[in-house]
């Protein structure tokens, strides 16, 4: 009899939530992760962070920087774990241009959004973007509220 394979959780790992309220999004691409073997476990035991990541385009490769994975105690009992190590990105050639020629402009940047699972592999989820003014930021906050604010009217009634 075969296995059924069932959505146990979600297959999102670490997010950066306050990427979406300090920058515009303008364009996502999805990267995959070069990591070892004591990162992926302590990932599926949801130890990774991703606040104050950025990515950095050198010598034509992406690189994922910032970024924080505890190891398990019993996962890397042989290996030298370096939690805050910098991790290369999987991307295409094309990609890796568009994103170094975008962040050469000013006021742009690269952040990651979030770090998730797709079958049995990690991907990032990398986001170009440009930085909000204090009174974006007040009118997102300004609309978040009233969304929950009509939420709550909606239960009610």
């Amino acid at each position: 009899m075969a296995k059924k394979k069932g959505n146990i959780g979600s297959s999102t790992i670490a997010q950066n939530k306050k990427a979406r309220f300090e920058y515009h999004i303008d364009e996502t691409f999805e990267a995959g992760l070069s990591l070892a073997g004591w990162e992926i476990k302590s990932m599926r035991a949801g130890k990774a962070q991703l606040t104050d990541t950025y990515i950095l385009i050198k010598n034509g490769e992406a690189w994922l920087l910032g970024s924080h994975i505890t190891p398990l105690d019993t996962a890397s009992t042989h290996v030298v774990a370096d939690p805050s190590r910098t991790r290369k990105l999987l991307l295409h050639r094309k990609e890796i241009a568009r994103i170094f020629s975008r962040t050469q402009d000013k006021g742009h940047t690269c952040v990651p959004l979030k770090l998730y699972w797709k079958k049995n592999l990690v991907k990032c989820e990398l986001a170009l973007v440009r930085g909000k003014k204090m009174h974006d930021k007040r009118a997102t906050e300004k609309a978040r509220d009233w969304n929950r604010e009509k939420a709550r009217i909606m239960r009610a009634h």
